[in-house]
């Protein structure tokens, strides 16, 4: 189908109950069965760089699981995002998850291959090793891009057990790369302690931003939203989304959890905020439902896509006129 015909929606929960049938994204149907897609929404099961607690392999169909719950009108944006634009589960990235190094050229080609048939990604981690190798794809169509990095950690440290790449690593090497616009960088919601103040000077001379959880706590989502969006501009934007950026309370399954985050309602507004950027693609990476309970994490993290998906699909149609 091509995506210029009618979007192929989700299946109608009103025949059929959402518990039912294959868990896609929010019920979408497979890349394969519609051939291309607006955006498409792939998952990455990979965990092999994670410093503590493992599990974030089993994150992305977690979220496709509690995305059941979502319906087709986002009443936030006032859109229809699946009828905006073709929106498509593409599966998962198969990656060996006993060498890091061959993991993320498997990612990055994978990636390639969906953004140059025409797609933006929406990807669901995983640990944030994968944000590498996805923002060296967004970058080769886009060239360097604004980044908001929303995580309770920094994720600029230069090696782990001296690997270069972990989950700890990815915007280090993604500065010295050169695919990131050091004039539009911004870390969402960090918190807790560092190894030493050294992380935040060594972060600060790479030309990132730090808005803390304490600064949306006392400022609020919607100053904080025009703060990012002042920085971004009309930069071509990419949003990685560390599920561990909200408190423990709203995200207890993941693997690096750190007191004094930030709630899933300001998570969701601050994104919503945005919506005038020009979001290329995202992520949203570190879920690992072993540690959660009543999919509190996997629900906030489908949520989450569920407005970056909207964003996208409100743009693209757009661009499209319609």
């Amino acid at each position: 189908m091509s995506t210029e015909q009618t979007p192929r929606g989700p299946v109608d929960s009103s025949r059929i109950p959402r518990y039912a049938g294959p868990a896609t994204f929010a019920r979408l149907p497979r890349l394969d069965e519609v051939g291309s897609a607006d955006v498409a929404v792939v998952g990455v099961p990979f965990d092999s760089g994670v410093s503590y607690r493992p599990g974030a392999r089993f994150g992305g169909n977690a979220i496709r699981e509690a995305s059941r719950l979502l319906r087709p009108y986002n009443p936030a944006q006032d859109a229809s995002p699946f009828a905006l634009a073709q929106v498509a589960d593409a599966g998962d990235i198969a990656v060996n998850p006993f060498n890091i190094n061959e993991a993320v050229e498997t990612v990055e080609a994978a990636a390639d291959d969906l953004l140059n048939a025409g797609s933006r990604l929406m990807t669901l981690g995983g640990d944030h090793t994968i944000a590498l190798p996805l923002l060296r794809s967004v970058a080769k169509k886009h060239g360097p891009v604004a980044l908001l990095h929303f995580d309770a950690h920094l994720d600029t440290w230069d090696t782990y057990f001296g690997a270069e790449y972990t989950h700890g690593t990815p915007f280090r090497r993604a500065v010295e790369e050169g695919i990131l616009d050091t004039e539009a960088l911004s870390h969402v919601g960090t918190r807790g302690p560092l190894y030493g103040k050294q992380d935040l000077d060594d972060d600060a001379k790479m030309g990132f931003g730090i808005v803390t959880s304490a600064d949306v706590y006392r400022r609020g989502a919607d100053e904080v939203a025009d703060q990012l969006r002042q920085r971004i501009g009309d930069r071509p934007l990419y949003i990685s989304i560390d599920i561990d950026v909200l408190d423990p309370a709203h995200a207890p399954g993941t693997g690096t959890p750190e007191a004094g985050g930030m709630t899933s309602r300001e998570l969701l507004e601050i994104i919503r905020g945005l919506s005038s950027c020009n979001l290329v693609s995202a992520d949203v990476v570190e879920v690992a439902p072993a540690y959660d309970h009543a999919e509190i994490t996997s629900v906030a993290a489908s949520h989450t896509a569920y407005e970056l998906t909207t964003i996208m699909s409100r743009q693209i149609a757009a661009a499209k006129g319609k």
